[in-house]
């Protein structure tokens, strides 16, 4: 089964929930009555929740994002790497096209804020969110293929879920935005995030075997042929010796 069919419901599903969700902005449905009381139950501003919410900030997530960006070029460029430069470009054209998508779709849906928000329009889906996600999404799609230990894949997998859960639960809390703005989000996010993964070369197989780490087909239980003529004949030479010896 190949990669894009197995995350076809990645791509699928999340798409349809966004789907859903705008439609139910745009025609002000029902959803919006279970949003509005869901709002005012988790409301509470404070300064923590809005120290959360500027983890989201561009000036806070792009350059963590670059800093990926660099590391990764580096170490694919000193490895030798095929196509080391794509993954990180892919990154990076990924995070410049969230405001293309995500501005006009403010501007279409025109929702308002919520109560503690000055009176204004342009709230879904939440920017900050989407940016949450794609910078740090993308930032660990980057560096997961050089990590060897599955602890520490763990680890970045984690780090990287709390910082846009924090993200969404700041901007929630503080009542810059709808809990669907965020959801929204997500979904968003979601297709986003899983198309880059689709780029050559992000792959925990395909990063490890071209920096040279023995992948599942080259690994030491695998059989390989030297690339060494002078190896090869000494080789040879010894199975002689010992087919000789023992007949």
């Amino acid at each position: 089964m190949s990669t894009v069919v197995r995350r076809a419901p990645l791509l699928g599903l999340p798409a349809v929930l966004f789907a859903l969700i705008t439609w139910q902005v745009v025609a002000h449905g029902p959803l919006l009555r279970l949003d509005a009381r869901l709002s005012r139950a988790l409301v509470r501003p404070d300064r923590f929740s809005e120290l959360l919410s500027d983890l989201g900030n561009i000036q806070v997530a792009v350059p963590v994002l670059v800093l990926a960006l660099v590391h990764v070029l580096w170490r694919g460029r000193s490895a030798g790497t095929r196509r080391w430069w794509l993954p990180p470009l892919a990154a990076a054209v990924l995070m410049a096209l969230v405001p293309a998508i995500v501005v006009p779709l403010k501007d279409w849906t025109a929702r308002p804020g919520t109560a503690v928000v000055p009176p204004a329009v342009g709230y879904f889906p939440s920017g900050h969110t989407a940016t949450a996600a794609v910078a740090y999404g993308s930032a660990t799609l980057l560096l997961l293929p050089w990590l060897r230990s599955p602890a520490a894949r763990r680890v970045l997998v984690g780090v990287c879920a709390v910082l846009v859960l924090g993200v969404s639960y700041g901007l929630v809390r503080r009542g810059w935005h709808w809990p669907l703005d965020v959801v929204a989000s997500w979904c968003l996010c979601t297709v986003l995030l899983t198309t880059l993964s689709l780029v050559p070369g992000l792959s925990r197989s395909s990063g490890r075997s071209s920096s040279g780490t023995p992948s599942s087909r080259t690994g030491p239980s695998s059989p390989t042929r030297s690339s060494d003529p002078a190896g090869r004949a000494r080789s040879r030479g010894s199975r002689t010796s010992r087919s000789s010896s023992s007949s």
